[in-house]
C-alpha cells in the first residue's frame, strides 16, 4: 500500500478555514498518512493537531512556513520536524508575529481610505490566529466588494494596489539557520508560485541551496505533468530532496490533502531524513 504524505496544509491558527482538528480528520477521511501542519509563521496549531491524531493512524509532524525576503519577493520556506520549544524558532516567530500585525494593521487603514470601515476590526473576527491579507480577501467578498478572494487580491491586495502594504520579513539564509538549529529540514515551497521566469527560479533555487535548504517541494496540486519532472530535475541538478505538499486551506475541488501528490521515481523524498516516530 502507498504512504501518502502531505507535507504542507494550513489551519486556522493562520490563514487556513477549518481547525487544526478539523484539518487531521479531512487529512485521515482523504487516505494522507503522513501530515505536517504548516501554518504561517505559527506552530499555534500544532499541539492540538497532535491531540487530534493521537489515537489514530495518521502521523503527524510538526510544520511551519516562514515568510522571507528575497530580490524584493515574498518567498516562503517551510521548516520539517523541528523542536517547537526551540527558543530560536520561538523568538523568530514571534518577531514574524510582530511584523504581520503591523503590516494587517496597515493594510486596514489603506482600506479605510477606500470605504471598508473598521477593517482590522472585521478581519479579526474571521481570524482564529493572525490576520492575514486572506482574511482581508475573505471579509471584501463578504461585503460585496468581490466576487471571489482572488478578485480581492487582483483589485485591492497584491502588490501595486491600493491596499497592499509591503511586508518586512526575515531573509532566507536566517529562515534555514532558525529551522535548523531547531533541529528540522528546510524546504523551498511551490517554487513556480512566485511569477519568475525559469532564470530567476533556478537562481532562487541557487542561492537556497548555497545557503542550506535541504529540499524543495517538487508535487503539489494542480501541477502540470511538465511542471512536476522540472522541478524533479531541478531537485536533482542541485542535490536537494524533494518534498510534497497541498497547501491546502479550505475545501475546495483543485487543492485538497494528499491529492495527486507523488513523486517521479527518481527522487529522493524529504522523508528520508526526517523522523517519523
Amino acid at each position: 500500500m502507498t504512504t501518502i504524505y502531505d507535507l504542507h496544509c494550513h489551519s486556522t491558527a493562520s490563514d487556513g478555514v477549518l481547525s487544526p482538528t478539523e484539518v487531521v480528520a479531512r487529512a485521515i477521511e482523504k487516505g494522507v498518512n503522513v501530515l505536517a501542519l504548516t501554518d504561517h509563521d505559527t506552530t499555534a496549531g500544532i499541539t492540538e493537531a497532535r491531540l487530534a491524531a493521537q489515537q489514530t493512524d495518521l502521523t503527524l509532524i510538526s510544520g511551519v512556513e516562514i515568510s522571507t525576503t528575497w530580490e524584493n519577493r515574498a518567498i516562503h520556506i517551510v521548516g520539517l520536524g523541528f523542536n517547537e520549544t526551540s527558543a530560536t524558532m520561538t523568538a523568530l516567530l514571534t518577531h514574524q508575529a510582530e511584523l504581520r500585525y503591523q503590516r494587517a494593521v496597515e493594510i486596514g487603514e489603506k482600506l479605510a481610505k477606500v470605504g471598508v470601515t473598521e477593517a482590522f476590526k472585521q478581519a479579526k473576527m474571521l481570524a482564529s490566529g493572525e490576520v492575514t491579507r486572506a482574511h482581508y480577501a475573505r471579509l471584501l467578498v463578504n461585503m460585496g466588494k468581490v466576487a471571489n478572494e482572488n478578485q480581492a487580491f487582483k483589485k485591492y491586495l497584491s502588490q501595486g494596489k491600493s491596499c497592499y502594504v509591503k511586508a518586512q520579513w526575515c531573509d532566507i539564509p536566517t529562515a534555514i539557520e532558525v529551522i535548523h538549529q531547531a533541529g528540522g529540514l528546510a524546504v523551498l515551497a511551490h517554487p513556480l508560485r512566485y511569477t519568475l521566469t525559469n532564470k530567476w527560479v533556478k537562481k532562487l533555487i541557487a542561492d537556497f541551496t548555497q545557503w542550506g535548504g535541504d529540499a524543495i517541494e517538487v508535487a503539489s496540486c494542480g501541477q502540470t505533468p511538465e511542471q512536476r519532472l522540472l522541478l524533479a530535475q531541478w531537485a536533482k541538478h542541485f542535490g536537494l530532496l524533494s518534498s510534497v505538499g497541498s497547501d491546502f486551506h479550505f475545501p475546495c475541488a483543485w487543492v485538497e490533502l494528499g491529492k495527486s501528490l507523488f513523486l517521479p521515481d527518481d527522487s529522493l523524498p524529504v522523508w528520508t531524513k526526517l523522523s517519523l516516530d
